[in-house]
């Protein structure tokens, strides 16, 4: 029997989103949904089960959004802000009394645990969030019966954790991958890298960047993600790019 798995792009902008507060250029002010971009996440559904890569600012409009009715577990790549912000949210998930199982490596635990505090009490204000921590590590590990391969990778000097689910791979917030955590990469049909903007950046892939690392990897289709507005126009930009490599935009969906 074959697993069908679907990946929705819950949000694909960088840490301002897109429109950036107070911005009027011609890519914060767009009429092209494409333009609109929510902090990145992604959905992973299998089996009947959901799990979000990333909880950021935007988490509870991008629930109400894609109508996410049954949340089964959360996945960190890391702790920044645009990537955890939304944790406290997973409380309208709770209402059955069930913990959620959040999946973090012992650094972004400690973190969420500071910036949290309030969640991770021995004596809790009432409606505060339930959340069981599972620690990660660059190994295996299965969420919702969903099986993780992480894959290390730098952001500038912070490591982040990318992830192969089966046939896709997501990275986000990177600016380097060594050879070793290519190879877990290496076979994919489907990847998905940051791409901030044309101009180089001190701890995120170029455009050029990703598109060159995106051809080594050989994936099927590329999906660039984590995009600020000084990326350009998703209709300009997507012309440009080479075959089988895209951008990817809010709501789009991947099924294999």
């Amino acid at each position: 029997m074959s697993i069908q798995t679907t990946i929705t792009f819950l949000g694909t902008g960088t840490s301002h989103g897109v429109p950036v507060i107070a911005c009027h250029c011609n890519i914060c002010t767009s009429k092209d949904p494409r333009d609109t971009r929510f902090r990145s996440s992604v959905l992973v559904s299998q089996n009947g089960n959901n799990v979000v890569i990333d909880t950021g600012p935007d988490f509870r409009l991008q629930m109400l959004r894609e109508q996410v009715e049954k949340l089964d577990a959360v996945v960190y790549t890391h702790e920044h802000k645009d990537h955890t912000a939304g944790l406290d949210d997973i409380r309208a998930f709770n209402f059955d009394g069930k913990e959620m199982n959040v999946f973090a490596t012992e650094r972004v635990q400690h973190n969420l645990q500071k910036s949290f505090d309030y969640i991770f009490a021995d004596h809790k204000y009432p409606g505060v969030p339930l959340v069981k921590i599972n620690k990660i590590s660059n190994e295996l590990f299965y969420a919702a019966g969903i099986p993780f391969i992480p894959i290390e990778v730098k952001h500038l000097n912070l490591p982040v954790l990318g992830f192969r689910i089966g046939d896709f791979t997501y990275i986000t917030d990177a600016n380097y991958i060594a050879d070793e955590e290519k190879e877990k990469i290496r076979g994919s049909r489907y990847l998905v890298l940051n791409a901030l903007r044309i101009q180089p950046h001190i701890s995120h892939f170029s455009l050029q960047e990703a598109i060159i690392l995106a051809q080594e990897l050989g994936a099927e289709s590329t999906y660039f993600t984590h995009i600020s507005h000084q990326l350009g126009l998703h209709s300009e930009v997507e012309k440009q790019l080479p075959e089988g490599i895209f951008l990817a935009y809010d709501g789009l969906k991947i099924v294999f």
